[in-house]
């Protein structure tokens, strides 16, 4: 089997612009992806294009060849970008792989480690900055059946804040905690915002609500700097999001300090995801892939999940985004009262609905500016 032709396929919605893969062979089997990144759906799409030299011709089946070909051969670290250009190809092979075998993904993986998945909601807090807010939207989320949320209380806030905005991300913390009692976890997103010093000042003070992580409290360049914040928190510290080699993770993992670990296939690829899972089980870690690039990254993410046995949360965003987004995929992937299993069908389980992608079309204006006053509107630039 080889790969003859590869087509790409942007739909845009307020929050981000997705970008999806579709991989053909000369035996008739096609393979899906996604590349997704935020502000550069058309640049990784570029990207895309630019190295389909490297792999048209090459057997799907040769994952790990084809990230050489990729990543190494291409001498040039291409960062998030170079990454999400080879996830999109790799998840397309492992997509044509489990048909061409007749078999699920996860079962390619490592086989069924879980019944289901216990999943935490991510971007139900679309709306103003205010306790009360925050407060009636979780309430909502508990309704639903999950056991687990996660938020960013901390507006547009960047390294230090004002006293006033201090106060009022533990105000939200708060009522958030008052709102789903003391039976369901509760994630506070950090967004890579703040310096070392306002970090361990928001740990101090989020602690009394005992939230069950605190992600991404500073920027992800300088380990020294998670690794300082990690062991002097009182507060368990997750990241991993932003890493796109196996490097930077054995960096991250030697430390011994942060335990839960936000690993990317995104910007990794399945095959190394895989491998990193392996390195994070080794340093008595659990896992926590971020999923909120798009609907076929979440689908991927499922299956990686039941595939390891050191899966702690599934993160679940596209149930809070816009209501046409069930209809990308066919079938869509469906949480019930919290938790959710990887479809069963061969491959990653899913197909791309092109007809429903075709309706919204790329706006250079959809991404999330996250260092903009009202950002979690999640309305757009454009």
């Amino acid at each position: 089997m080889k790969i003859t032709d590869v087509e790409t396929f942007i739909c845009g919605n307020p929050w981000k612009n997705w970008l999806f893969v579709k991989l053909h062979t000369d035996e008739g089997v096609t393979g899906i992806g996604e590349g997704t990144l935020n502000g550069f759906a058309k640049t990784v799409e570029a990207a895309i294009h630019e190295l389909k030299h490297l792999y048209i011709g090459m057997d799907p089946h040769d994952v790990e060849t084809i990230a050489l070909k990729m990543i190494r051969d291409v001498y040039s670290d291409g960062g998030q970008i170079q990454g999400s250009a080879l996830a999109a190809v790799e998840t397309a092979c492992w997509d044509i792989i489990g048909k061409a075998a007749g078999q699920p993904l996860y079962k390619l993986l490592g086989g069924k480690c879980h019944d289901k998945l216990r999943c935490y909601a991510n971007g139900w807090y679309r709306g103003p900055r205010e306790p009360q807010m925050f407060h009636d939207k979780a309430k909502e989320v508990v309704a639903r059946g999950y056991t687990a949320l996660k938020f960013d209380p901390f507006g547009n806030a960047w390294r230090t804040v004002e006293r006033k905005d201090f106060q009022t991300a533990i105000e939200i913390i708060a009522a958030v905690r008052e709102a789903v009692g003391d039976e369901v976890d509760i994630l506070i997103e950090g967004h890579n915002r703040f310096s070392v010093h306002t970090a361990l000042q928001f740990a101090e003070a989020m602690a009394p609500y005992k939230p069950a992580w605190f992600e991404a409290p500073v920027p992800p360049q300088r380990i020294s700097s998670v690794v300082e914040v990690a062991k002097r928190s009182p507060v368990p510290i997750a990241c991993g999001e932003d890493y796109y080699c196996r490097e930077q993770f054995a960096e991250l993992l030697k430390h011994d300090a942060v335990h839960i670990i936000q690993l990317e296939p995104q910007f990794l690829g399945i095959s190394a995801a895989k491998q990193i899972i392996g390195m994070v089980h080794a340093h008595n870690g659990v896992i926590a892939p971020h999923s909120a690039q798009g609907p076929v990254c979440s689908v991927v993410c499922a299956h990686l999940n039941m595939a390891s046995p050191n899966f702690y949360l599934h993160e679940m965003f596209d149930e809070f985004n816009e209501p046409w987004e069930e209809e990308v995929l066919q079938p869509p992937l469906k949480v019930e009262r919290g938790f959710l299993r990887p479809p069963e069908r061969p491959g990653i389980g899913v197909e791309l609905n092109l007809e429903q992608i075709a309706k919204h079309p790329y706006d250079p204006g959809y991404w999330i500016p996250l260092f903009k006053q009202g950002w979690e509107k999640r309305e757009g630039q454009g």
